[in-house]
């Protein structure tokens, strides 16, 4: 596979007709493991303006995926590898979904289609999560809102503590159920 770096996170392929192997996602999941934020994406898509964007993406457990929605996007999101908690929010920071995520023979939800510009966040319970997520191109930053009630990525304390208090309002969210 040929590829291009646009940076540590984000690698686009370029070939012409995409094709990923088991030895990819590897590669992938070490590039995901040597670089800060500990994750990775692999966009199969050719740029930023492509109409649709489609990724094969690579967490580490303890990757703090602050709060967001997506204005005027669609997200589809396949869990290919891995056990996350997939948390939705309301506007004000409440939780209204907790979608229990895995691979297809786990017996967890497995896919999801988000269609509403909901809040919504990620809290990986294995070592490491991969997913291929598709959305609508083109991207332009301006469409992702991050929630104002939730600490900036750089707020290392304050994301711990965040993460800690979200992991204890969806096990009691779901408690309820």
């Amino acid at each position: 596979m040929r590829i291009r770096k646009q940076n540590d996170e984000v690698i686009y392929t370029e070939d012409q007709v995409v094709q990923v192997k088991f030895s990819d996602i590897q590669w992938l999941k070490k590039q995901a493991e040597c670089n800060l934020r500990k994750r990775a994406r692999l966009c199969t898509h050719r740029t930023v303006e492509d109409l649709l964007h489609e990724m094969l993406i690579v967490h580490e457990k303890g990757t703090y995926i602050r709060p967001h929605k997506h204005l005027n996007k669609t997200e589809s999101v396949h869990i290919i590898d891995g056990l996350v908690d997939v948390v939705v929010f309301d506007d004000d920071g409440n939780i209204t979904d907790v979608m229990q995520m895995g691979d297809y023979k786990s017996g967890r939800v497995f896919y999801y289609r988000m269609q509403y510009p909901y809040f919504h966040t990620l809290l990986i319970h294995s070592d490491i999560l991969l997913f291929h997520e598709a959305t609508n191109g083109p991207f332009d930053r301006k469409n992702m809102v991050f929630a104002p009630w939730a600490p900036d990525e750089t707020d290392v304390s304050s994301t711990l503590d965040f993460l800690k208090k979200i992991e204890n309002l969806a096990e009691i969210f779901q408690n309820k159920r």
